[in-house]
């Protein structure tokens, strides 16, 4: 049986926050139309957004943004992507019903091209009760056609194999998970779970951040100050640290032509998952689709493995995370 061939989606956290990106619509918003167009034209087959993606004013800014590019996208491609959006599990979005508000705004938005909603986080931390309410209340929309697809995102191994099983009953499929996954995620036996439960039910492993908010691209011989306090902050603590593994992404990569950025991604891939790779340019668009033409080798991808368990330092976790 021939191993079905992973791909590479992109994310757009960044489209609209200024938070974390400093996002300036006089000056993004073309860029980012060109770098929409780019990015499913040379491959990559899924968009993933949020209805909470876009800091204050911007509130579902990028879902806007995409829903007005789709508007331009021929059908015949439209076809061939994965339009997956994330709904905010928000404590005042209550009961089974809580949702379906947030998902007719969301799918307005996006002009009625939703593919997939998935829940964004697990409420099990501080509102055990509801996440069981709110994944049955997605299910009901997808009995009445209104949803293709149910994913989840950070949701640990034994919420997932429960909510796969609720949903299961009803005759509905979870088709994803997505978790961040990237060389600076700390290895643990529940990732490892996850992926197995994913082989298992053939549910699709989404890695957001796999370039750890664009930590594993940078040359080892820059230093760079991100505009934004947050990303300045994880980075004056992060970058120094992972001098080594950047290295050896880089020299991997000159073996194929290729950046760092694209090793690290086809280092996920070598793992069975799928990247989402956050992408702000056509420059970025670019280099992912590079990624798709080629592989590391079994004795690279043991070799960065082995790196990622020496570093000390790792991304933070998201604090919603579920067993």
């Amino acid at each position: 049986m021939t191993k079905k061939r992973i791909g590479i989606g992109f994310g757009t956290w960044a489209w609209g926050n200024k938070l974390v990106w400093d996002y300036q619509p006089e000056v993004d918003d073309i860029l980012l139309e060109k770098t929409f167009f780019d990015a499913i034209d040379g491959g990559l087959d899924l968009v993933d957004t949020a209805d909470s993606y876009g800091t204050g004013s911007f509130f579902g800014q990028s879902e806007k943004l995409i829903g007005n590019f789709l508007e331009k996208l021929p059908t015949r491609k439209l076809k061939k992507i994965t339009i997956a959006t994330k709904l905010a599990p928000f404590p005042w979005r209550v009961g089974r019903n809580g949702l379906h508000k947030a998902f007719k705004e969301s799918n307005k938005r996006l002009k009625g091209n939703m593919k997939r909603v998935q829940l964004h986080w697990s409420t099990y931390r501080y509102a055990p009760w509801q996440e069981e309410q709110l994944i049955n209340g997605l299910g009901d929309l997808h009995e009445k056609g209104l949803i293709e697809e149910i994913g989840l995102s950070n949701t640990g191994p034994e919420r997932l194999n429960f909510l796969y099983q609720q949903l299961k009953k009803r005759g509905i499929k979870i088709s994803s998970i997505q978790m961040q996954f990237s060389l600076l995620t700390k290895p643990s036996l529940e990732d490892e779970k996850i992926q197995h439960i994913c082989d298992e039910h053939n549910i699709e492993y989404l890695a957001y951040s796999p370039l750890a908010l664009g930590l594993l691209a940078i040359p080892t011989n820059q230093s760079p100050k991100p505009s934004t306090f947050i990303r300045n902050q994880l980075f004056q603590r992060i970058l120094p640290k992972t001098k080594e593994l950047r290295t050896l992404l880089s020299n991997i990569g000159k073996k194929y032509s290729a950046s760092q950025a694209q090793v690290a991604l086809n280092w996920v891939r070598s793992h069975g998952a799928k990247p989402i790779v956050g992408i702000r340019n056509p420059l970025q668009a670019k280099d992912a689709i590079s990624a798709l033409s080629w592989s590391l080798t079994n004795n690279e991808k043991e070799t960065l493995d082995s790196n990622r368990n020496k570093i000390l330092t790792n991304m933070p976790q998201n604090p919603f995370i579920s067993p």
